[in-house]
């Protein structure tokens, strides 16, 4: 048996440019990896068939899961009769906007380049993590990165000053779909992708927190006031900068000082169920 983590993914910046004539959206997004992770165990099987286990039930067991889809274009693209049994050990709330499902298949895909002895390289694992979704590129190679495309296209960048991330989600589910389906381009404030970029290389957090922005924000806020109350409540606990993360409805706030951590932290919870307090990883994962 073999292990792969499977760390979610925050949006220090998230903007859409434009709809591509192929339906998806051109976004321009810097994401960075967090201490919070799934855990994917992976199993040969002799049967040929992928199975997937998960402690979660809300978590499809079949070719819904992005995971099951990786092993199966893995399975396919390289004529693997072998077998595997996915468990998945779920830490990662899910359809939260961090990356979750993706990160598995993710972890999926390196984990069975190992187990199958396959001998692909990043980039490649990462173009087929795009075949599967937008976000599975940059899970693969984890860490810090300017995304571009439909989130395929990675560049990557340095660590973000080190700081605490406080996350919390409330007890609703969001559609991805709908709140891409209700953005008006027209009249959206766009974040200063450049400026958060330059941030990162100067090593500079003020100029990072003052730098955070997501153009899908206001019409998850729209749809759900609770991603309002929660986001004022973690700026009234003391945050340093506070944002949902990806299409919501998680809102992360980012923390300098250790000893404001656990004030925001308890705080939170009066409001929220899932409140989580992790540092940032922002280093990728290693393949070459």
């Amino acid at each position: 048996m073999l292990y792969e983590k499977a760390p979610a993914k925050i949006n220090l910046t998230l903007d859409v440019l434009h709809k591509r004539p192929d339906g998806f959206h051109e976004v321009e997004m810097i994401m960075t990896t967090v201490d919070l992770a799934d855990r994917v165990w992976l199993r040969p099987m002799n049967d040929g068939k992928i199975t997937i286990k998960a402690s979660e039930r809300f978590v499809p067991n079949d070719r819904k899961n992005l995971a099951y889809q990786a092993a199966e274009l893995l399975q396919k693209r390289y004529g693997i009769t072998e077998g595997v049994e996915i468990t998945l050990e779920k830490s990662i709330p899910v359809a939260a906007g961090l990356a979750g499902g993706s990160s598995d298949a993710a972890a999926t895909l390196r984990g069975l380049n190992r187990l199958w002895n396959l001998q692909i390289g990043a980039d490649e694992l990462a173009a087929f993590g795009a075949k599967i979704g937008s976000d599975v590129s940059f899970c693969v190679h984890g860490g810090t990165a300017l995304a571009t495309g439909r989130g395929e296209k990675i560049k990557h960048l340095p660590v973000p000053p080190n700081c605490w991330v406080i996350l919390a989600k409330p007890a609703i589910s969001v559609s991805t779909g709908d709140i891409y389906g209700n953005l008006d381009l027209s009249a959206v404030t766009h974040p200063n992708t450049a400026e958060m970029v330059k941030a990162l290389e100067a090593g500079d957090y003020e100029a990072m927190c003052k730098s955070v922005g997501n153009v899908l924000e206001p019409v998850t806020m729209d749809l759900h006031p609770q991603v309002v109350v929660l986001k004022e409540q973690m700026q009234k606990f003391g945050a340093d900068a506070v944002l949902m993360s990806g299409s919501g409805p998680t809102v992360f706030g980012l923390v300098k000082h250790e000893s404001r951590v656990p004030r925001i932290y308890n705080g939170l919870k009066g409001f929220c169920p899932e409140v989580y307090a992790v540092r940032m990883i922002g280093e990728r994962n290693f393949l070459d």
